[in-house]
């Protein structure tokens, strides 16, 4: 038992880190937190809800309103899916700046996380059945008609049906149930690779230099961190549980009356004004999948040690700037109507976003 305790705490506490790491370092460990909250309040919400078009959106209202406890835990798991991408994305616009998809493992691992992650979101916001729930789930499964030939026969499989049903909310149940259960393997191999070849030093130099030990110095700040996500998302939970939930979701779903405006949650909300930006169909799927499939592209298209020196470049912090606000942008634009101004205003943004990225790793 000694022997275990001395090898876990070589592995984890006095694992070298380079001395220079800053504050957004810590959203690593943020996001291991959110990912456990994630499961823990997803574990206690199925033992209540029930999937089926005559029994989700009861079964919601029940753990909100009968079960003990049930608002406080569908409210953190709610914003907490909020809190987990908005440290995604800033950890992986970190690893862009600093030019961590040089260490291939950690960046590889992490974008099949990232993947999964946002399929496991997506599958949680068709369960509560709501008007939003139903539409969102219609249109966005229904891009898998773009497949030459399977298209149509895939889509009709995953609904189990001719429309998004019952059989497609227990098989979205199961799969928001198992996914995350795979994650945690993918998280595993992730620390893993991290462990191997230690953080990526902000200054462009090897891991090894200048390092010290990962506890006391960076355990304190990781520390700290993680007791500012609790505070901010219990005052977000306590204070304002909805400000991220669609009105149009508080109703249940009825096929035949179609919200006037169809969107996602706001963190695919980019993702969504890409695939509206291409007025073909299949040119829409394809720039959706490559916003997020870009990432994977970026080792091999890196310039190595000029990468990692050109950080410090003023034109390279100017491109880093334009590629998070035009982020943002992306987002406005995605809860906006499909017209004028702001059809172009997505197709001009989306071409901002590909050359960013592609230009960071230069």
């Amino acid at each position: 038992m000694v022997k275990i305790l001395n090898k876990l705490q070589s592995n984890l506490a006095f694992i070298p880190v380079p001395g220079n790491i800053s504050y957004f370092y810590n959203f690593g460990s943020i996001l291991l937190t959110c990912l456990t909250i994630q499961i823990v309040t997803g574990l206690i919400l199925s033992m209540h809800y029930s999937p089926g078009v005559n029994n989700s959106f009861e079964s919601v209202e029940l753990i909100m309103k009968d079960v003990s406890g049930g608002w406080l835990t569908r409210m953190i798991h709610a914003n907490g899916a909020s809190f987990f991408f908005i440290s995604i994305y800033i950890h992986v616009a970190r690893g862009l700046f600093f030019g961590s998809f040089m260490n291939l493992g950690v960046w590889m691992t992490g974008c099949f996380m990232m993947i999964l992650f946002m399929m496991t979101a997506f599958l949680g916001y068709v369960l509560p059945w709501g008007q939003m729930s139903y539409w969102g789930a219609t249109v966005i499964t229904n891009l898998i008609s773009v497949i030459p030939f399977l298209g149509e026969k895939g889509v009709q499989w995953l609904w189990g049906g001719f429309s998004v049903s019952s059989p497609t909310l227990s098989r979205f149940f199961t799969l928001h149930f198992m996914i995350p259960l795979i994650t945690v393997g993918f998280v595993m191999g992730h620390l893993s690779f991290l462990h191997h070849t230690q953080s990526s030093n902000p200054l462009g130099l090897s891991p090894k230099a200048n390092s010290v030990c990962f506890h006391p110095y960076f355990s304190i700040k990781d520390v700290l961190g993680l007791i500012l996500f609790t505070m901010m998302l219990s005052w977000l939970v306590i204070s304002h549980p909805y400000i991220f939930m669609d009105s149009d979701n508080f109703m249940i779903a009825n096929p035949m009356s179609t919200p006037p405006h169809i969107q996602p949650e706001w963190y695919f909300l980019f993702a969504y004004s890409i695939l509206r930006a291409i007025p073909s169909k299949l040119g829409g799927v394809v720039a959706l999948i490559s916003s997020i499939g870009i990432l994977f592209t970026l080792p091999a298209m890196s310039s190595g040690l000029g990468s990692k020196l050109s950080r410090f470049k003023f034109t390279r912090k100017v491109v880093f700037t334009i590629l998070v606000t035009d982020f943002i942008f992306l987002t406005w634009l995605g809860c906006q109507p499909v017209e004028p101004p702001f059809v172009s205003l997505s197709q001009f943004a989306t071409w901002t976003y590909f050359i960013s990225i592609l230009l960071l790793c230069i």
